[in-house]
């Protein structure tokens, strides 16, 4: 309930105010302690309390990216989205600078693209140092005007990418806004008309002459840089997307790769069982070898088989020569037995 936005909060820009911020930021801004202790329950009115407070801007810092009370601050601004009017009051506040480039870049993320440049334009002659807090955690200066011209020419600003908005010169064109009036050309057109009361008419004819081409040439020049801003970021958009189709080529091919190797795997077991089952079905020859083979392996040895036969007769043979009495220990006997056997007679055993 404390994250939802206000149910009477109308959309932006088509979408749900807290949507401007990215997901990502969102999620650590709900997380952040500071949001949860001290914008629970805030409101139009109590929320100036906490923007006067604020000493510092920027968007998020350390190597966790946690949030400034500036983008807390904002956030609530989206949530409960004030009246056009209170906004405005916080943009004309000169005691707290502050509170006005909050209300400022509320405005920048909110507010149509005539009041973007109506009521931040004015805000370029406020040069009161800031501090802003830096991606690493450490201050740096910078001034009101600055932060208006960041707000106004830039794409990104505090982390949060900015809505964009129609081109002065356009809006001018269009008729929905006046030339930009600087706050010093009063000063400028005094000092000009002091020195025309003392110039003759035709210096005065070219001064004015040369006044009307340089103002044609500057506005030529902001035109073409404008064009040229547009022109980069759809380069930058155009490779952007061709960067991700590459990539996204580069995975369906390595997809691709994976499937047709998983397949072929798939194929050679396939095969092997296959002809496993063949061999298996031929009669049961091959079972009925191989439980053989298995069941006798000695015979498929290292010619330990051969030898077996050998030693029998070689132990027979000795047998024999021991009861023919040959190896009798008396030698009479022994040659005895030895003409006996010849003739076939049985040996004598004293």
């Amino acid at each position: 309930m404390a994250n939802r936005t206000d149910p009477a909060a109308k959309s932006i820009r088509g979408t749900n105010p807290q949507n401007l911020v990215e997901k990502i930021l969102r999620s650590k801004i709900y997380q952040n302690t500071y949001w949860k202790e001290q914008c629970f329950g805030l409101t139009a009115e109590t929320l100036v309390d906490k923007a006067m407070e604020l000493d510092h801007l920027g968007g998020t810092y350390g190597g966790n990216r946690k949030p400034t009370p500036f983008m807390c601050l904002v956030m609530k601004m989206l949530q409960i989205q004030p009246e056009k009017e209170i906004v405005i009051e916080f943009i004309k506040n000169e005691d707290y600078k502050y509170v006005r480039v909050l209300g400022a870049f509320y405005l920048r993320l909110t507010g149509t693209d005539v009041d973007v440049y109506r009521y931040l334009e004015p805000l370029y002659n406020d040069y009161r140092k800031l501090r802003r807090k830096l991606a690493d955690g450490q201050f740096t200066l910078t001034h009101v005007d600055e932060v208006i011209d960041e707000l106004l020419t830039k794409d990104y600003s505090c982390d949060i990418a900015l809505p964009r908005v129609k081109r002065r010169w356009n809006l001018e064109s269009l008729g929905s806004l006046e030339p930009r009036r600087s706050a010093l050309e009063e000063d400028f057109e005094e000092e000009e008309e002091k020195e025309d009361n003392d110039q003759p008419a035709d210096e005065l004819e070219d001064r004015a002459y040369e006044k009307d081409y340089y103002r044609g040439r500057d506005r030529d020049r902001d035109r073409d840089r404008d064009r040229d801003r547009e022109r980069d970021r759809d380069r930058y958009r155009l490779r952007e997307e061709k960067d991700y189709g590459r990539e996204r080529e580069g995975r369906e091919r390595d997809r691709r790769d994976r499937d047709r190797d998983r397949g072929r795997r798939r194929s050679r077991s396939r095969s092997r069982s296959r002809s496993k089952d063949r061999k298996d079905y031929d009669g049961g020859d091959y079972r009925k070898r191989h439980a053989r083979s298995s069941a006798s392996p000695r015979r498929h040895g290292d010619g330990h088989e051969d030898d077996e036969p050998k030693k029998k007769k070689e132990k027979k043979e000795k047998k024999e020569k021991k009861d023919d009495g040959t190896d009798h220990p008396d030698p009479e006997i022994a040659e005895a037995n030895k003409l006996r056997a010849a003739l076939g007679l049985k040996p004598l055993k004293v």
